[in-house]
């Protein structure tokens, strides 16, 4: 499968995991949605990587534990060559210390492998529409492993001095895992421009989304 992106057509969507009945069975539930088509896959993280650069799908689902190279360093990779597929870590456990690394390097979140069906479908149009899938507790518990890290860094770092006081008022927001939507609430602001606001700190730190601006604040002490 190499079909070329078409603008305003379905979400193309990859699958990474070295077991062939799980790929068949995701490849069965992508292709039963009218706004999905399967359109590559893949069974290591070097075929991932190879897959990303020739296929360009929206979403790629990336198993973690996989032989030749893991989804780990299959992610890196990807978000190292600024392709813009998100991708979405799959995971059997919870919080796996292997999962949290790959959302810092880029990942747009994670689900977990035994997830409802219809989650795992709402996942996907959520990281397509430039959001992360990331549950409150498992937020929370992924940046207690990171504030815990023997490689946190302490203060504040020069690029931060770039935002305004604005923007620092909106970083801190996010960065305790609020919405948009919460956040313009409780700034008395309309989501579009509290998007405005999240966009600029993004580029400004170069950062990818919201789920390394919170990990980003975490691994500087900035909370």
């Amino acid at each position: 499968m190499n079909e070329s992106p078409q603008p305003g057509g379905p979400i193309r969507v990859a699958l990474v995991d070295d077991q062939q009945l799980f790929r068949g069975g995701i490849r069965m539930l992508v292709d039963s949605q009218d706004d999905m088509a399967y359109v590559a896959e893949a069974s290591d993280g070097a075929e991932a990587v190879r897959l990303a650069m020739s296929v360009k799908p929206d979403v790629i689902l990336m198993d973690v534990r996989m032989p030749n190279m893991d989804g780990l360093e299959a992610t890196q990779q990807i978000v190292a060559r600024g392709l813009e597929s998100r991708i979405l870590i799959l995971t059997t456990f919870d919080l796996d210390k292997a999962v949290a690394r790959a959302v810092a390097a880029g990942a747009s979140g994670f689900v977990l492998k035994d997830a409802d069906p219809e989650f795992l479908l709402a996942a996907i149009r959520t990281v397509h529409g430039g959001s992360e899938v990331f549950a409150a507790q498992a937020t929370a518990d992924l940046i207690r492993r990171f504030s815990q890290s023997p490689n946190r860094l302490e203060g504040e770092p020069e690029e931060f001095e770039a935002l305004t006081e604005r923007e620092r008022e909106m970083f801190f927001l996010a960065a305790k895992g609020m919405s948009n939507g919460e956040i313009a609430t409780q700034e008395f602001l309309s989501e579009a421009t509290v998007k405005t606001h999240i966009s600029r700190i993004l580029a400004k730190l170069g950062l990818r989304d919201r789920v390394q601006l919170v990990v980003y604040a975490y691994e500087h002490g900035l909370l």
